[in-house]
């Protein structure tokens, strides 16, 4: 039994198989010759480009590039033909651009190639993707992603940071407080009979008031300073690089203006609300926790005392 004679090699597709793949491939497509002429674009690159085939071929590649790089495209095909240097271009993706034909600037991703020479004459060709569409979409899952952290750090109703926002923001001026030497303290807010607010006027106006009061925490503090809010209508202060002393009178002029803002009432009528304030420090190798609840009583001394007042934790506390 004899072995079976290899069979023989398919014989070569006509080029014209190759044309029609080129015409109608989803790529845009151009062909330009060693002088920069345009010499073929399918279908894609038509409606890349707004042009018809007929209007470019023989045209010069530069009409369709940035200036900038119009101006130095034609030496640098030519210097490559002359040169014997691998192209750090040819072959490899990168974003460019093209100009379509009302002027705008299309922003593409390009694939290069050196075509090689036929007939004495040398070919580069270029597979183009309008990345638009990508662009944007990359834009709006940017602005979502934004807003959903937005929305993940910071209160819905007042906009202040929330107590996970304060946390971190608190961790990281510690380990800046520990490094530099720098004094850093806290404080803890808590607006005075908010729930006897709430039972007369109602929610509505109880969440007006908490948004009044986050605006004067926000036009108050320092640029440095922190502040969150922690839930219901308590309050988280951070004063980085202030000692004791120093976060008293920053927190004596928060305490002065939440008492002199105004929350305008359904009728008209202006409602004036006060806040109480502890401040402790935040020592050295001290926990936000254990700080956070020297502040805490001394919250409780200043409500005890009779409210609307800022109150320093006791020293070893």
């Amino acid at each position: 039994m004899t072995d079976a004679l290899p069979a023989a090699p398919p014989a070569a597709l006509p080029e014209v198989l190759f044309s029609r793949l080129l015409e109608d491939a989803l790529d845009a497509v151009i062909i330009i010759d060693e002088q920069c002429r345009i010499r073929y674009i399918n279908g894609a690159m038509q409606t890349l480009s707004g042009y018809a085939s007929g209007e470019l071929l023989g045209q010069t590649l530069n009409g369709l590039l940035p200036d900038a790089v119009g101006a130095q495209h034609d030496n640098h095909v030519l210097n490559y033909i002359r040169s014997s240097r691998t192209s750090s271009v040819l072959g490899k993706i990168r974003e460019f651009a093209i100009r379509h034909r009302d002027t705008q600037m299309i922003p593409i991703e390009m694939k290069a190639m050196d075509l090689g020479v036929v007939d004495g004459m040398r070919y580069f060709g270029a597979f183009l993707l309008d990345v638009r569409e990508r662009r944007e979409l990359a834009a709006k899952n940017a602005s979502l992603l934004a807003q959903l952290e937005q929305q993940a750090l910071h209160d819905a109703l007042t906009s202040l940071p929330n107590r996970r926002a304060y946390e971190a923001q608190a961790e990281q001026a510690m380990a800046r407080a520990a490094r530099s030497g720098a004094a850093l303290s806290v404080g803890v807010a808590d607006l005075d009979h908010f729930k006897k607010i709430n039972d007369r006027y109602g929610h509505a106006v109880g969440d007006a008031v908490l948004r009044t009061v986050a605006q004067a925490l926000r036009d108050t503090g320092r640029i440095t300073d922190v502040a969150a809010r922690l839930g219901g209508e308590e309050f988280g202060l951070l004063f980085p690089d202030a000692s004791l002393q120093q976060a008293h009178q920053v927190a004596e002029r928060i305490r002065a203006a939440v008492a002199a803002a105004v929350t305008v009432l359904p009728d008209g009528s202006p409602l004036h609300v006060t806040i109480s304030i502890g401040v402790a420090p935040l020592v050295q190798g001290a926990s936000l926790d254990a700080a956070m609840s020297d502040a805490d009583k001394a919250l409780y001394v200043a409500k005890h005392q009779g409210r609307n007042q800022v109150v320093a934790a006791a020293a070893g506390q």
